[in-house]
């Protein structure tokens, strides 16, 4: 798949897209649904309304890049946005690319430093 240094935040917008958009449009919608810098190196998160088709575009050294994966069927478990919270860590975006609910899965012990 993909990797992520450490510096890298993942962001999901916690609206449905109209996910033609694509290279010209998703970096407005970066600014007006999730309120970053589309240039920032980060990911950005984008579901369909029905919830089977999802984009992730970031900027790499010379353009953006464009993930994209529509189910064949059933959807993606997206988390309900608590609080605002609209940052997801890698395990977060890997366990919904992968179909498992995230509400579902915790930690049995607690990181040093958290």
């Amino acid at each position: 798949m993909f990797s992520l240094s450490g510096a890298v935040k993942i962001y999901y917008c916690p609206y449905p897209v109209d996910l033609r958009k694509s290279f010209n449009s998703l970096p407005g919608a970066v600014w007006q649904h999730i309120k970053q810098d589309p240039l920032s190196g980060h990911w950005f998160v984008f579901f369909s309304k029905s919830k089977k088709l999802v984009k992730i575009i970031y900027w790499e050294t010379g353009g953006y890049c464009i993930f994209a994966k529509k189910l064949s069927q059933g959807c993606y478990n997206i988390p309900k946005s608590a609080a605002g919270k609209i940052e997801l860590d890698g395990r977060e975006l890997y366990a919904i690319l992968s179909g498992i609910k995230p509400q579902r899965y915790y930690k049995r012990y607690k990181l040093p430093g958290n």
